[in-house]
């Protein structure tokens, strides 16, 4: 099979694309024929070596969709030619690759009418905003919320899902990105190259953070008495407030079908929809490297992989 892989950490001049092995599926896995593989910060975080992983050659990527192609021992729930999409298990790398094996139950069903490049950019971005909204922050209707980074992939798909539970959204966002996250639902847009968020929001219910580093700390500064932060760019655990009268939450983002099923539901439903996507080929995973490093970009990049 081809895949976009690594022999040694560093820059984006490290990627290699060739051919390796096919995977086998064990008992309780598949194998998924992989359409779309979605790039995400955490993908140059391991090619820096930031991770630690030690084997190589070391295919990236987290997360795909695709279709079954073959069955391990035990699984009956799914069959070849299913459409599928998901999230490798946690600490585990290899999407960026025309086949991966898989724990089936891990895997949900993608909608039909869900093309497999939208749907491996809702995967890990989905996987990760709900189980921070709904799971870890625990938003509720009338709450209001500040969603640090609304351009991004996780936040843009956060955005919709905390405007469908009710809450009052704002966010903070460059001003070429405005139009952007309104169509998202955004009720309230800060322009965080001109305005000081800490000094035009206060009083808030919860913050979910996708930037990290100053943005992170200063994000205390908002909140209620009582209110509570998640953190996702901060590293494994959450950083500690400055402030003795609110939360601070790391959420744990656990792979499992119900996950998937919940974000092929919300799909259905017209409550999400992708966020804007850019394609590479997957023998450009160098390029989108260097822009996912850089920051610039809104919504998804993902690899048409087949």
């Amino acid at each position: 099979m081809k895949a976009a892989f690594i022999e040694r950490f560093g820059g984006p001049e490290v990627l290699q694309y060739g051919d390796l092995p096919d995977p086998v599926a064990g008992p309780g896995e598949v194998v998924v024929d992989v359409v779309a593989a979605s790039v995400n910060a955490a993908d140059w975080k391991v090619r820096l070596g930031e991770y630690k992983q030690t084997s190589f050659p070391l295919i990236l990527g987290r997360d795909f969709s695709g279709t079954v192609g073959a069955l391990g021992a035990s699984v009956s729930d799914l069959a070849v030619g299913d459409p599928v999409f998901g999230v490798l298990e946690g600490g585990r790398e290899g999407a960026y690759a025309e086949k991966i094996a898989i724990k089936a139950s891990i895997i949900g069903r993608k909608p039909d009418e869900l093309p497999h490049a939208e749907a491996a950019a809702l995967a890990l971005a989905g996987l990760t905003a709900t189980i921070a909204i709904e799971d870890t922050l625990k938003l509720k209707r009338g709450e209001t919320i500040l969603i640090q980074g609304g351009a991004g992939g996780v936040a843009s798909f956060g955005i919709q899902f905390a405007k469908y539970l009710g809450a009052h959204v704002i966010t903070t966002a460059s001003a070429a990105n405005h139009d952007y996250v309104k169509g998202l639902g955004a009720d309230e847009i800060i322009d965080y190259n001109k305005v000081d968020f800490t000094k035009a929001v206060r009083d808030c219910d919860a913050v979910f953070d996708t930037v990290g580093g100053e943005v992170a700390m200063r994000s205390f500064a908002v909140l209620k008495s009582g209110g509570r932060a998640a953190f996702i760019a901060s590293g494994a655990q959450a950083p500690k407030p400055d402030r003795n009268d609110v939360t601070s939450l790391r959420p744990a983002v656990g792979r499992d079908r119900h996950y998937m099923d919940r974000i092929a539901a919300l799909y259905k439903a017209g409550a999400v929809r992708p966020p804007e996507i850019k394609l590479y080929p997957l023998s450009q995973a160098a390029e989108a490297h260097r822009l996912s490093e850089s920051r610039h970009f809104r919504g998804k990049l993902i690899f048409q992989v087949r």
